[in-house]
């Protein structure tokens, strides 16, 4: 390899041979074909994907967008509640904002699959990564602590124990090390 200076002030030019490419095209030692990121539609949650969209790009994965729709059920005190109904708008509307999340986000990038499920989010999470073969999960976390963290759970912290797959977990106010 050759390294001289350009004709243009700052840069240089590099003369590579056929026995410096080993030196150029390190094989990475990780297998990333799918990621798995569950979107809430919060600022945060399209902050890890932002994460996800740049691993895609660099490992050539996949992504696998999900959405859960979590139905507390409480009484009807005013009447009765068409809780199937309730639940399928609920579907609905995730399936349409996740479409128009892939096409203002994701674009034509990389290749991505959506799905919606119900149920409890932690749960669901980690049964769609087993189910779809996810090779890593990329999801967010507010931070929550104190009484706020006793009474909504974590589910991050549950996803991260019992995910078969690693996890990268990018929380909402932290140091940056993903750029553009």
């Amino acid at each position: 390899m050759k390294v001289k200076p350009a004709p243009k002030r700052g840069q240089v030019v590099m003369e590579i041979s056929s026995k410096d490419e080993p030196l150029l095209s390190r094989a990475t030692p990780f297998k990333i074909g799918k990621v798995l990121v569950p979107v809430d539609f919060s600022e945060c949650s399209l902050k890890a994907l932002r994460y996800a969209l740049a691993f895609a790009k660099q490992f050539n994965a996949t992504l696998d967008l999900v959405h859960i729709v979590h139905v507390n059920f409480p009484g009807g005190e005013y009447g009765a509640i068409d809780y199937p109904l309730l639940e399928k708008q609920m579907v609905d509307g995730a399936v349409k904002q996740l479409g128009e999340l892939v096409l203002h986000e994701v674009a034509d990038e990389i290749p991505v699959e959506t799905t919606v499920r119900v149920g409890r989010p932690a749960t669901e999470i980690v049964t769609a990564a087993n189910e779809l073969g996810s090779d890593m999960i990329i999801m967010s976390t507010h931070g929550y602590t104190g009484l706020k963290h006793v009474f909504l759970g974590s589910t991050t912290e549950n996803v991260v124990r019992y995910a078969r797959c690693p996890v990268l977990v990018v929380r909402e106010h932290e140091h940056e090390f993903l750029n553009g």
